[in-house]
């Protein structure tokens, strides 16, 4: 089979240069190594003389990557309006930040419908399509409407929030119909699953029954697939990295101190301003810990033209000189805060150098830096975990320390049980997590879910007949028959 992968974003693999976002991180095993084409936005935009969309394609491995101009007109509603300004609130849980028109949906459907005809050209017999994430969620309608019935699978990287959430997207039901093209949707967790599940239930109507949701378009299985990472690659990245010229100035640096780290884009689901927070706390009530436990706090800014985002910064910016005008001494910064990105390989060296790591988003799909964070440590002195309960991989690593974002006191004491647990314990959580991390990696990831597909376009081929449909099914398909529009 032919594997076409679609994203927003693609990453090239250079081991030198920083990586831009989770997503772009995991899918370059996949690539590199299935043989497949990812195809994704080459930054760039183009004017609308251009008739048919131009790819740049390049090799990556046993695999390519194809790029793109997207069109001008709309990249600005697509991108900065809908996909960001609309749909990643609501896929956190914040609706209150949606802020949106008519036109950036009109856009974001443009440059869906722009995409499916740019994958075209890489159709060939027995080709299959896995697209990626929340910028594309109505391109497996589009693909069908070019007269695409190849398997054509998604998978989402942020959460799905409850069906009340979702109702504040401006046309949020005929968004989440155009998803049920797809003959596989999948998630990261089953709380993500059950709630998209229960929005098509309960606001479109449909009948669901086992995890498959049966539509207009035919049937969509949804299940849960929990992404991973190449743990024993990233381990040894932490253990190269370790002689880096940023890894080494930091250790020289740290006179004897433990470090924290956390590691993330400048975004308001992270909850940096809760974890900047809870150290100032440390520092408050523990004044023993001054001194003896620093943060470095990498945060690489992103989406900057929207006010959300270059408001956070401004918060953040402020919190952190704050509390180093609070806790530091003329010879001492408590927080180490960096607007860059970093390679993954230097980042498993930092990741290594830090005794404790800070993962505390309010709202997160997976969270590949908990997982980067565990792989990279020293199996002889490992380091400890802070997750927070509301990240992804907080199902699967359960010896971290588990902690409630909104909770500055409690993060504040897990910091401090962090830096004064023994050595014992700390093996027995890490080896508890190395185990999970090893048994669920980014190939099984990506094996699992092209399997499905497989499997789930093969039991589309032999459907039953209309009328042994669902009963609710059967009346959605004759109230659309007889031209009543149901979005």
């Amino acid at each position: 089979m032919n594997l076409v992968v679609v994203s927003n974003r693609v990453a090239r693999g250079k081991p030198n240069e920083p990586m831009t976002g989770g997503l772009a991180a995991a899918l370059l095993p996949v690539v590199e190594h299935s043989g497949a084409i990812w195809v994704g936005s080459s930054g760039r935009v183009r004017d609308g003389h251009q008739k048919e969309p131009f790819a740049e394609i390049e090799a990556l491995g046993s695999g390519a990557i194809a790029t793109l101009d997207l069109p001008a007109a709309h990249y600005g509603g697509y991108y900065e309006g809908f996909a960001n300004s609309a749909l990643w609130p609501a896929l956190h849980s914040r609706s209150d930040l949606i802020r949106v028109s008519r036109d950036d949906y009109v856009s974001y459907r443009e440059v869906n419908a722009f995409m499916a005809r740019a994958l075209m050209r890489f159709r060939k017999a027995k080709t299959a399509f896995w697209v990626q994430d929340y910028h594309f969620l109505a391109l497996g309608a589009e693909l069908r409407d070019l007269g695409v019935d190849d398997p054509i699978g998604f998978f989402l990287h942020t959460p799905w929030p409850v069906a009340a959430v979702m109702q504040g997207v401006p046309n949020h039901r005929e968004l989440i119909t155009a998803m049920l093209a797809y003959d596989l949707l999948g998630f990261q967790t089953n709380e993500d699953c059950q709630n998209f599940l229960g929005y098509v239930a309960g606001e479109l109507g449909l009948a669901v029954e086992d995890g498959v949701a049966i539509s207009q378009h035919g049937r969509t299985r949804c299940e849960v697939f929990p992404i991973g990472i190449d743990a024993e690659k990233f381990a040894a990245y932490a253990a190269k990295s370790a002689s880096h010229p940023d890894v080494s100035r930091l250790r020289r640096s740290l006179n004897g101190e433990r470090l924290a780290i956390g590691v993330d884009r400048l975004d308001y689901s992270k909850g940096l301003v809760n974890r900047i927070s809870a150290f100032d706390r440390l520092w408050t009530e523990h004044p023993q810990f001054a001194r003896s436990i620093s943060l470095l706090q990498i945060a690489n800014p992103s989406r900057g033209a929207i006010e959300a985002y270059g408001n956070l910064q401004n918060e953040v910016a402020r919190l952190v000189t704050d509390v180093n005008g609070r806790h530091g001494e003329v010879d001492w910064t408590p927080i180490r805060y960096l607007n860059k990105g970093f390679s993954q390989t230097v980042l498993a060296g930092l990741y290594r150098t830090a005794q404790i790591g800070v993962v505390t988003p309010l709202h997160d799909g997976m969270n590949l830096v908990a997982k980067e964070y565990v792989a990279a440590q020293n199996p002889a002195d490992p380091g400890v975990l802070v997750l927070s309960k509301f990240a992804g991989a907080a199902n699967e690593l359960e010896t971290a320390l588990l902690v409630n974002p909104h909770d500055i006191d409690g993060m504040a004491r897990a910091i401090a049980v962090a830096a004064a647990m023994p050595l014992a314990e700390r093996k027995m959580r890490w080896d508890a997590m190395m185990k999970k991390l090893r048994g669920h990696t980014i190939q099984q990831w990506s094996a699992d879910f092209v399997a499905e597909l497989e499997k789930c376009r093969t039991e589309k081929a032999v459907v039953a007949p209309l009328e042994t449909q669902p009963p609710q099914a059967l009346r959605w398909l004759k109230s659309a028959i007889s031209g009543v529009r149901l979005i």
